[in-house]
């Protein structure tokens, strides 16, 4: 059955509600979700809480996990992986990875990246931590640290189990977590056609907005019967990315269609601005101090998001303190930038002293109020 998605959240300071897109896509799905990347707002959503089996959507989370292990230096793409007797014995999408094979980390990351192999997930959960259930553990550790409240994994690969779930809020926060933490992904995440064990074995990338939608980046599908077709994929187009869930459509072509159509929309209706003061930010007075003024800077980075249509509303205007005492520490709040479009206020961003002024000592005070004598002799 058709569902609207009729329920626009703004989860985040950037945006009012009177300043959201009046209308959303419809698409074949018991959850959706559209989230952009760099300030996590959801843009649109359908029952985005709802707990549902994921699939093989599930090794976002384990990528997430193999990216950060490569970061932190505790693996590198070269190191040989010895396939244990589990690992070969995974069903479902699979590299058919035999006991004893050797392949590399990088060549497993094609595998789970571009077809989902689930031999090829338990492989790097063992090289990792040992086993898959202690990986398994560092998923659910990882989970939690992000705030994802609906999950709860039982394996790294998504095959069906017994209070394996997530949603597709959930999952939009840990497909952000690895796009925008771990960007060295696209390079699996958007291989098209490649090989591994040195071309003798044929990789095609199971999602195909990778394909045929322009901008997409990545990200992870997944179906089981009882899962449906699930699918998180991600695009990029002028500088903004964003991250489109999908859960329990009724046919792979209806998810991609359905992920398309979230894109779509959310590339047409929002945009990243840079944001600036309409003028010079001037210093704030400093009482006491070892210098008579703080400059204040903005605390935060400037870019925002905004609906297209407000573009040319966009306004900003300053709210500083009249002055402060020393004290001042590097980063003390000194007021706020105030982004509005017309009467509507997006976002306030602090304004934070650039750099600490020590309160002036005793002989200190007696040297200025000598010098100032001086001079206004």
């Amino acid at each position: 059955m058709k569902r609207t998605l009729a329920a626009l959240l703004c989860v985040s300071a950037l945006l009012s509600p009177a300043a959201l897109a009046a209308d959303s896509p419809q698409v074949e799905a018991a959850a959706a979700v559209l989230m952009e990347k760099e300030t996590g707002t959801v843009l649109c959503e359908q029952s985005a809480h709802n707990k549902r089996e994921p699939a093989s959507v599930t090794k976002i989370m384990t990528l997430l996990l193999v990216m950060e292990a490569l970061d932190e230096g505790r693996i590198s793409l070269a190191d040989p992986v010895t396939v244990s007797a589990r690992a070969a014995s995974m069903g479902g999408s699979q590299v058919y990875l035999k006991e004893g094979e050797q392949m590399s980390v990088e060549e497993l990351i094609k595998a789970v990246a571009v077809v989902s192999g689930n031999d090829a997930a338990v492989a790097l959960a063992e090289h990792i931590a040992g086993s898959e259930e202690a990986f398994v553990a560092r998923m659910n550790e990882r989970a939690a640290q992000l705030g994802m409240a609906d999950t709860t994994f039982v394996n790294c690969t998504g095959l069906p189990a017994a209070g394996h779930l997530t949603s597709a809020y959930d999952i939009a926060l840990m497909s952000r977590a690895l796009i925008l933490d771990h960007p060295d992904i696209r390079q699996y995440s958007t291989i098209w056609m490649d090989t591994i064990r040195g071309g003798q074995f044929q990789l095609a990338n199971t999602n195909k907005l990778v394909r045929y939608f322009e901008g997409c980046t990545g990200l992870k599908t997944g179906s089981t019967d009882s899962a449906l077709y699930c699918l998180s994929a991600t695009a990029e187009r002028e500088g903004m990315e964003l991250i489109a869930v999908v859960l329990g459509s009724p046919t792979s072509a209806q998810r991609f269609s359905a992920a398309q159509a979230l894109l779509t929309y959310g590339f047409a209706n929002y945009t990243l601005v840079d944001v600036r003061p309409d003028q010079a930010i001037p210093p704030v007075a400093v009482s006491l101090g070892v210098a008579d003024t703080v400059q204040p800077v903005l605390e935060t980075g400037s870019r925002i998001l905004v609906e297209k249509r407000v573009l040319n509303q966009i306004t900003t205007s300053l709210r500083l303190t009249d002055g402060v005492e020393a004290p001042v520490e590097e980063g003390q709040k000194l007021g706020e930038l105030v982004v509005s479009a017309g009467d509507v206020q997006l976002r306030t961003i602090p304004l934070v002293a650039h750099q600490a002024v020590a309160r002036i000592t005793v002989p200190g005070l007696f040297l200025r109020l000598v010098r100032n004598l001086f001079l206004a002799g």
